[in-house]
């Protein structure tokens, strides 16, 4: 019988730490891919506990109310956990000993339905999958 996948979304992959996140956004081997309405910054860290790593940032002037905000970080945190096993497969044959940091920034001054935004995730992941 096959292993099962857990479909989770666990501490470990949750990108924290202000060191982390600076290297990411302010390293210069950074890249970033756009797929309306999310923007995707990738990078090679050092020090991560998980294989990849993410982290969701929803701008104040994107949405003025907390509760808005909450559902797009919600609907992209699901979207990332049902689609993330693609990803770990590629960075697992890069062979790599570094983790993935990975964060996604809403672009958007409107909600979507949580079907367009898994979707937008998918082919995020999957790009990003095909260029490491």
């Amino acid at each position: 019988m096959a292993a099962v996948r857990p479909f989770t979304l666990p501490k470990a992959e949750r990108l924290a730490g202000k060191k982390l996140v600076e290297t990411l956004f302010k390293g210069g081997d950074s890249r970033s891919l756009v797929y309306f309405p999310l923007r995707a910054v990738y990078a090679w860290v050092e020090g991560g506990e998980a294989p990849v790593m993410m982290m969701v940032s929803v701008p104040k002037r994107c949405f003025k109310s907390a509760v808005c905000r909450n559902r797009v970080k919600r609907q992209v945190r699901e979207a990332f956990r049902k689609h993330k096993h693609g990803l770990h497969e590629h960075v697992a044959e890069a062979g790599n000993s570094r983790s993935l940091a990975l964060a996604f920034i809403w672009l958007d001054n409107q909600l979507h339905d949580s079907k367009e935004v898994e979707r937008r995730v998918a082919g995020l992941l999957q790009r990003i999958g095909d260029r490491i």
